[in-house]
């Protein structure tokens, strides 16, 4: 009864009863009236087809949405249709799709619908902001973001760089839109691809255009859809002309009517014809006979655009312009589809002023040639899609002068690597300038263009490195043509660094150049430049001996925020998914390394993702339980298993496509088939007794293997899901001394062969090879290391295998010689996966980095050089740095840092190494707990009769040579007078000691996995002082240089004071998220530096523990860290105003005050490929020197100058 009486109210009466129900709490009730919901005049009487109020003038204008055009027809019930979908946005984000064919009015209807006082009032208070997306690559879309972060945050209060990439972007949109802009529209006109969508997935209340439905199936939230006719119709149609020519439909000439016929009730064709009818009022027989005889040639043979009469149109309105701006409107032939060009792009083209370029542009726009769109003070000038194919084809033959009169005249204004963030034209220049030289045929501008390291700089900076990479390979023909070596040079130096590129704070590009060989144009650049800026202050690093380094990596991309846990090709080899612990699964071209998917994959941690045969679809496996089926093209979910009980470890799809099965293993000890066809597990395979980690099919699909952390590898039949037969892995690591039942041995993945013959087999640091008949054991490869096999996988076409360690590094191995073919270095942690690609000429590895590597198969078989191990000592003596290190073939070296030269002294498995102070005796400590000591003039070995029960970890000769002090695995520190063969053994700590530090007068500091610091009299062998400092691991100790105090860092996140009268602390520093990995005192005794395995450097009054200073790392809306993982040590400058900090996952670098350079120069040795110098130029105060191990040059060095960061604290 109440519902008849508002009814039989007005319009306004049914609005207020209904916001009624909404402010009252009744939303069940509110919801049945919605569907029903008018739209009511605006609030000052004007309608949205009639008029506009002044406020809403004002939000569309500041939101950028387009103008009506010049003759505009109202579709009252499409722009009706709209609102009331647009109504139900009210309460909860949503989208609205306005769809239909090209030409059909989307746009004007969208911009319309909002030309409404009421429902910006009450439905989008904070506003309306339009994007014209258009059809986008990765590149272009991540412009377009950019492009709206900045209007969105003009007053730069949230941040005053542009994101680097997509999912940043993703991210400053949505705090944006919810803390500056809540309530507001944000329109998407013209939207192609649903992936593109993804980025503007923020629980935002969206309105978007486009030609495909479907393109919010890959987004959640409601959806709301308004499908637009593409035919206007026969009256709509002569409405138009009608307001053209200014006359009453009924007055229309019969021509009128054929002119609709042959415009096919296109929107834009009619308009275009209309408005040449407005000047020539007189032509309607010409203009009809024009669009029925003229044959034009059609703009693309296979175009999707459905308008025979278009280009006729198109033509005609051209020739119709005034003979003065006619060239003008050719000019703009060179522009792209859904580019937007700011108008002082084409007052640098015409070189006119801002006044007469808009003059003559709005003479295009009003004639329905080119559209326009003002963001506040600024227009954007634009063609759509058809006139740009027009444009193209009619002015084929006069392009490249075109092109070349756009780069002719940038060249007058500007110098390309001078661009600024004010200019409005920017962007437009960073993102065409090589477009427009490629397309003149301007090869030696576009090679002297891109193969400058100030371009490089300036555009990574602006933009990140991914549109750059694109140029690069898309422009390689032209490129070659000017020195293949140089852009090889430049394109590597892209693909290896461009994760780094990407990076906030944005990394010192002339140092990065400096680290690529001699031989290199980058290098060669790089060294310039440095040369200049040390004039002024700066400090760099230069290699000595770079000719021996070869990095062997083709491609470095950095697509996750954390551990990538599992990565592999797709069967056509094109593409790389990868999936890790920041939850997401990421789709990328294997050859650029080009972002096409971003997916939020999972709940939790992603563990592995694999393509199907067909490359349809992608499989995903989590720690959240589930399993996920996605399309790998649009990232749509097809399909969600949860069926296991525990963490789902692997999945695996079947070899052949024409029945799809996948299989999954879980911690629940289940194996899993799933047919994509249902949607309930097909088998469940029982026989694990403990986690299932890995699982492969059979090359013909018959049998499924799996491997567990029961120490078994198991064979399943497919067709039945029965056990076929079993393999004790378990059996192979049995000794004597230990049962069986107490040993602990994970099987941890396994792989085929391609003849489907033998299987390899992974557990702990051991590969394995059985005959699949008869099970028997073929071949067995000990790696030698100390870490853990992670992931193993056989060539598809030869007998080769790649094998992924703990040790961060990959190596590849013959299978029928059992011989190692080459190490490949380069991750800077765990590495978790590796996997050949298809084919097989090229494998990937994924790590803890956060970063996946491609290699060249062929190329790491033929350059793999010899590489140093981390067992490392270096000594600087004078203007001489010798290295002593261990390769990857058991050789001991001596390495002249300066000259390169090597000594190969002695071949043996060494632990540890050390030199003497003065370079006559080198000592080194092996597996089997053996000290030896070789005198270098001689040759003259010295070994220990008392040696080490475990591998010995740590050696160090004292101050006199005479003494060489060692710790093992054992617990034990021994001190062996080497000479006089007199030994004394330090045992009390009761774990394996960490390391230690000789002190003043025989004394000894040392510290233990046990929490204790213990000081000793190596002379008498006893405990003098026995610190209880942390419940947990003691990480390091440092002595103040006055030797009054100690510092202890612990895996407790904790840093402690300690005098050494005292036996509890001074002080404990306390703040540390993560382990407090190292600490240093400065010179003076004052201040304490530490740092920890999240990135994090704090800097402590020694005197009393107040912090003074945070490093902190930068959160990821800012940029990447300082230090991308543990903080590994710390140096302060003689003067204590700079700090040096070592990083970047850099898990084994040592970085210490070793002395002073006479010249004044930091130099460093590193060791990566092989032992390597670095030395620069320095100011005389700073002297200090820097010793780097393992993978040094993908690392980070970080510096603080302290008297500026003390003084603002």
């Amino acid at each position: 009864m109440l519902i008849k009486m508002i009814l039989k109210k007005d319009n306004y009466t049914y609005i207020s009863f209904y916001n009624a129900l909404l402010h009252e709490g009744y939303k069940d009730l509110a919801a049945f009236l919605h569907a029903g919901l008018p739209v009511v005049p605006s609030s000052n009487g004007k309608d949205s087809c009639g008029g506009i109020t002044s406020y809403v003038r004002t939000v569309l204008c500041e939101g950028g949405v387009p103008q009506r055009p010049v003759v505009f027809v109202t579709r009252k019930k499409l722009v009706s249709a709209i609102q009331q979908k647009l109504f139900k946005l009210n309460s909860e984000p949503g989208w609205v799709t306005v769809y239909g064919m090209a030409g059909c009015g989307k746009s004007v209807l969208a911009a319309e619908a909002v030309r409404d006082h009421d429902l910006l009032e009450g439905c989008f208070p904070g506003g309306v902001h339009w994007v014209s997306v258009g059809k986008q690559d990765k590149s272009g879309l991540l412009m377009k973001l950019q492009n709206l972060c900045t209007r969105l945050d003009q007053d730069e209060s949230f941040s005053q760089r542009l994101p680097l990439n997509i999912e940043e972007a993703k991210d400053r949109l949505r705090i944006l839109m919810l803390r500056k802009h809540p309530r507001s529209l944000l329109i998407l006109d013209d939207i192609w691809d649903p992936w593109v969508l993804k980025a503007f997935d923020n629980q935002c209340q969206i309105l978007l255009t486009t030609r495909d439905k479907s393109v919010t199936d890959s987004v959640m939230g409601p959806k709301y859809v308004v499908p637009v006719e593409s035919d206007l119709g026969k009256e709509k149609g002569l409405e138009i002309l009608s307001l053209f020519v200014n006359m009453k439909k009924a007055d229309l000439p019969e021509q009128a009517h054929n002119i609709i016929k042959q415009c096919q009730g296109s929107p834009l064709v009619v308009s275009l014809i209309g408005a040449l009818l407005r000047d020539f009022p007189s032509r309607w027989e010409y203009y009809l006979r024009q669009l029925q005889n003229k044959q034009f040639k059609r703009i693309r043979k296979s175009s999707s655009y459905a308008y025979e009469a278009l280009d006729e149109a198109m033509s005609i309105s051209v020739e119709m312009l005034r003979e003065d701006i006619k060239d003008y409107y050719t000019d703009l032939s060179i522009f792209q589809k859904d580019v937007k060009v700011p108008t002082k792009v084409l007052c640098v083209l015409w070189d006119m002023e801002t006044e007469e370029v808009e003059d003559i542009l709005q003479e295009f726009v009003n004639k329905s040639l080119l559209f326009c769109d003002r963001n506040g003070n600024s227009f954007r000038y634009y063609l759509h899609d058809l006139q740009v194919d027009f444009l193209t084809e009619k002015n084929r033959d006069q392009l490249q002068d075109l092109h070349k009169k756009v780069i002719t005249q940038f060249q007058r204004y500007y110098q390309p690597h001078t661009l600024s963030l004010d200019q409005e034209d920017c962007m437009y220049w960073y993102s065409f300038l090589t477009y427009h030289m490629a397309s003149a045929n301007m090869h030696k501008e576009l090679c002297a263009l891109m193969f400058a390291l100030d371009w490089i700089k300036a555009k990574t900076e602006f933009a990140g490195p991914a549109h750059l990479i694109h140029e690069f390979v898309e422009y390689r023909h032209i490129l070659d043509e000017k020195d293949c070596a140089v852009c090889e040079n430049f394109q590597e130096f892209l693909s290896l660094n461009g994760h780094l590129l990407g990076r906030q704070p944005f990394p010192n590009i002339v140092q990065l150049g400096l680290c690529e060989p001699e031989t290199s144009e980058v290098y060669q650049q790089a060294k310039l430049k440095a040369k200049q800026e040390v004039d002024n202050g700066m400090l760099y690093l230069e290699w000595i001996n770079k000719k021996n380094i070869k990095n062997l990596s083709r491609l470095v991309v950095r697509p996750h925020t954390d551990a990538v846990y599992h990565a592999c090709f797709s069967e056509n080899g094109q593409r790389i998914a990868s999936c890790g612990a920041d939850k997401t699964l990421q789709v990328f071209k294997a050859e650029t390394g080009e972002k096409l998917l971003e997916i939020r994959a999972h709940e939790d941690e992603v563990l592995c993702c694999a393509f199907s045969t067909d490359d349809r679809f992608i499989a995903t496996c989590s720690v959240d339980k589930k399993v996920k089926i996605w399309d790998s093209m649009t990232g749509k979910l097809v399909h969600t298993y949860d069926e296991h009980s525990e963490q789902v470890n692997c999945c695996q799809f079947t070899n052949n496509s024409h029945h799809l099965l996948l299989a999954t293993g879980s911690s629940d000890c289940f194996l899993k088939l799933w047919d994509l066809n249902q949607t309930e597990c097909r088998n469940t395979m029982f026989g694990h007794t403990n986690s299932v980690n890995h699982c492969r099919f059979s090359p013909d699909d018959k049998l499924l293997a799996s491997c567990s952390a029961d120490g078994t590898l198991k064979f399943w039949d497919v067709k039945s899901a029965n056990e076929r037969k079993s393999i004790n892995v378990k059996q192979f690591f049995l000794s004597s001394e230990e049962p069986q039942e107490e040993m602990e041995v994970m099987v941890k993945c396994c792989s085929w062969s391609s003849d489907g013959s033998r299987i390899m087999v992974a557990a702990k640091n051991k590969i394995f090879l059985f005959d699949i008949h008869t099970s028997g054991l073929l071949a067995e490869i000990h790696t030698g290391h100390h870490s853990t096999i992670q992931y193993c996988d056989f060539s598809p076409q030869n007998h080769l295998a790649v094998v992924a360690l703990s040790q961060y590094c990959v190596e590849l191995w013959n299978m029928d010689s059992c011989l190692k073919v080459a190490d490949c270095r380069g991750h800077l942690s765990w590495v978790h996966c590796a996997m050949f690609s298809p084919d097989g000429t090229s494998f990937l590895t994924s790590s803890d980095d956060q970063t996946i590597r491609l290699w060249e198969t062929k190329k790491v078989c033929e350059n793999s050089a010899i590489v140093l191990k981390q067992e490392i000592d270096v000594a600087f003596q004078e203007n001489e740095v010798m290295v002593l290190a261990v390769d990857n073939i058991r050789r001991l070296q001596l390495i002249n840092g300066k000259t390169s030269q090597i000594d190969y002294l002695a071949e043996a498995q060494v632990s540890c190494c050390c030199l003497s102070p003065h370079l006559q005796y080198i000592a080194f400590g092996g597996n089997d707990g053996a000290l030896e000591i070789l005198e270098l003039l001689n040759n003259r070995i010295f070994q220990s009769r008392d040696g080490h029960k475990n591998t010995v970890r740590h050696i160090q000769f004292t101050a006199d040579g005479k003494t060489l002090i060692s710790s093992a695995d054992d617990s034990a520190i021994q001190v062996w007078n080497w000479q006089s063969e007199e030994y004394v053994s330090l045992q009390a700590h009761q774990e394996t000691v960490k390391d230690f530090r000789l002190l003043p007068n025989s004394r000894l500091l040392s510290w233990s996995f046990d929490g204790t610091v213990k000081i000793w009299n190596i002379t008498t062998g006893r405990m003098e002082k026995d610190f209880v400092c942390h419940q947990d691991t003691v990480l390091s100790c440092d002595v103040s240089p006055d030797a009054t105090k100690f510092s202890s860092t612990s895996a407790d996140k904790t840093a402690k004071i300690w005098s050494f009268e005292l036996l509890s602390p001074l002080h404990e520093l306390k703040g540390h998220k993560g382990c407090v990995r190292c600490s240093v005192f400065s010179v003076d005794s004052t201040l304490l530096a530490t740092g920890d395995d999240n990135g994090e450097i704090r800097i402590w009054n020694a005197s009393n523990g107040e912090l003074l200073h945070l490093c902190d790392p930068i959160s990821v809306e800012e940029g990447a860290a300082t230090h991308g993982g543990w903080v590994t040590d710390l140096c302060f400058s003689p003067d204590s105003k700079m700090l040096v900090s070592a990083g970047g996952y850099l898990k084994e670098t040592l970085l210490s005050s070793l002395g002073t350079n006479d010249a004044g120069s930091v130099q460093a040795s590193v060791n990566d490929s092989i032992g390597v110098v670095m030395h620069s130029n320095l100011a005389p105060h700073m002297d200090i020197t820097a010793q780097v191990t393992e993978h040094a040059l993908p690392g980070n060095i970080g510096s603080y100058d302290l008297s500026a960061a003390l003084l603002e604290s």
